[in-house]
């Protein structure tokens, strides 16, 4: 048996098909253009895991279950989209608008849980009980699994870490609140940091990089250029690994996880970023001298969401 694997993104639906060991047999995309009808997504989500299907030449016979990732919160029991920002979804009928489709089991979770769950099967964290992920892109995500489970919290929303408070009176959240994680642990944090060291530096490398356009430094601009050995660049990064290094920290002294694994569009970076956060840790740890989680880089990249989504149902 196999199982359909959904990640659905604000801007590309992936569907594919997983075997029992969380290998990728074969997979396909389209576009979601979110400003259409709730409805309509879904049937292209479910369109496309049919097609993938086909590939196989398998049938829904095969199927064992259908998991899909969102971007936002979900009711386990209910099988609705609580809401899902990037999509503008709120009460949302998921699980009975894909069972119109495709008449199977239908697991819906965070798109950070679902990488997370991914990682703990067939990633980095393969083998480990306890482990946390952080995806590192346009906001802050956490996965969070305990004992080889998914940890959702009493009412669903746990691993919300990219809203704890890490500066009293910070940065603006689009959440409405200030001083938020991901305010200064983001790509998009990595980015704005940027652009204010290239106003403040318009000598250093991040001006050649961005053509001399502010409004392209990103965070690939400042660690490529901080990579290169770029001043600026570095001081916006070890700026940037110290926020990173107290939310590891937090972790660690909350959850005690044998590993936090660093995934999303900054973990790209790979040792550069690891290295770095490793280094910073044991300056905030409590206990010094006892064994702490490992810091790793995600392995399993963009197919960890669709992996993590089809093994949603696998002890159902």
């Amino acid at each position: 048996m196999v199982s359909i694997g959904i990640d659905l993104g604000g801007t590309n639906i992936a569907a594919g098909i997983v075997d029992e060991a969380g290998n990728i047999l074969a997979s396909g995309s389209v576009r979601t253009l979110p400003q259409r009808p709730y409805q309509d997504v879904v049937k292209d989500m479910a369109d496309i895991s049919l097609h993938t299907l086909r590939k196989l030449n398998l049938s829904q016979s095969d199927v064992r279950s259908v998991g899909i990732g969102i971007p936002g919160v979900a009711d386990q029991g209910t099988g609705e989209v609580i809401f899902c920002t990037n999509l503008g979804w709120h009460n949302v009928p998921l699980r009975d608008e894909m069972q119109k489709y495709i008449n199977k089991p239908v697991y819906i979770d965070n798109d950070a849980n679902v990488a997370a769950l991914a990682e703990s099967i067939a990633g980095v964290s393969a083998g480990t009980q306890t482990s946390v992920f952080l995806t590192l892109g346009t906001g802050v995500g956490a996965g969070i699994m305990i004992n080889g489970q998914l940890w959702n919290g009493c009412h669903g929303v746990a691993a919300e870490i990219g809203h704890l408070t890490l500066v009293a009176d910070g940065e603006p959240c689009t959440c409405g609140k200030s001083g938020c994680l991901e305010r200064y642990c983001s790509a998009t944090a990595l980015g704005r940091m940027g652009r204010q060291a290239l106003a403040e530096h318009p000598d250093s490398m991040l001006q050649a990089m961005s053509g001399g356009q502010p409004e392209r430094v990103n965070a690939k601009t400042v660690l490529d250029a901080a990579k290169a050995g770029d001043a600026a660049a570095m001081a916006v990064f070890r700026h940037y690994v110290k926020y990173l290094s107290l939310a590891v920290n937090t972790i660690i002294s909350f959850i005690d996880p044998e590993i936090v694994v660093l995934g999303g569009g900054v973990s790209k970076a790979g040792d550069f970023l690891a290295d770095a956060v490793r280094a910073e840790i044991p300056h905030y740890l409590m206990y010094k001298t006892l064994p702490y989680a490992g810091i790793e880089i995600a392995g399993l990249g963009s197919d960890a969401g669709i992996i993590g989504a089809a093994m949603l149902g696998r002890k159902e």
